[in-house]
């Protein structure tokens, strides 16, 4: 099941599955709803008759210094980043218990480990994962769950294009590996919390940052 953000990358994705060879079923859902979103799931997990792997991965961000940062932008990016998370994690525990099997994988940030100026809110958010995985972790391992964080650093998507070429330059040198990552990067590392070979992985923040939160 893939949720995407509207139609256009839902086809995208669609056709990229389907072209090398897998089958896939999407949807199109507001996370911040936070009942739309569980509703969605649970129709999901009925129809299929299991939910195995949970990747929560959505993310906006609404930047501004401390001073000039509103209560909504603060509570949105929180509403978007953080409880839809909650959210997804709390609804796929039951089909997951059921099972006796789980993988969460919460997708945080490299932010939500060291802050970032003029990003109060999508740091709060990221590190607020990370305290929801740990507790997710202890209260569902002895159900056969794992929970995960995968942290990225500088990547390369439609949030950091934006991104001024001064700032693109500044932070490049503070990157070991002297490059953003990709999509692919980060996916690698999701497929890895997700795979059986991660049996005995939980609560842990796996950064996949080219070396920059060192």
């Amino acid at each position: 099941m893939g949720f995407a953000r509207n139609a256009e990358q839902l086809t995208s994705l669609e056709a990229e599955i389907k072209g090398a060879g897998g089958s896939c079923e999407m949807q199109s859902c507001d996370v911040g709803d936070g009942a739309g979103f569980a509703a969605a799931i649970e129709a999901v997990a009925e129809r299929h008759g299991r939910l195995d792997i949970m990747v929560n991965n959505a993310g906006i961000t609404k930047d501004g210094l401390i001073l000039r940062m509103s209560d909504e932008d603060f509570d949105d990016v929180l509403r978007v980043n953080l409880r839809s998370a909650f959210v997804a994690c709390r609804t796929a525990a039951r089909p997951m218990m059921r099972g006796r099997f789980g993988r969460i994988v919460n997708i945080g940030s490299v932010s939500g480990i060291t802050g970032n100026a003029g990003q109060a809110n999508y740091a709060a958010a990221k590190a607020g994962i990370i305290g929801l995985t740990k507790s997710i972790a202890k209260e569902l391992g002895g159900k056969g769950i794992t929970a995960n964080v995968i942290a990225p650093g500088f990547i390369e998507t439609d949030m950091t294009s934006v991104l001024p070429a001064a700032l693109r330059e500044a932070v490049l040198p503070a990157i070991p590996l002297k490059r953003f990552g990709t999509g692919s990067d980060i996916a690698a590392g999701v497929s890895y919390v997700s795979s059986d070979g991660a049996g005995y992985l939980t609560g842990q923040v796996l950064s996949i940052d080219g070396g920059l939160a060192m």
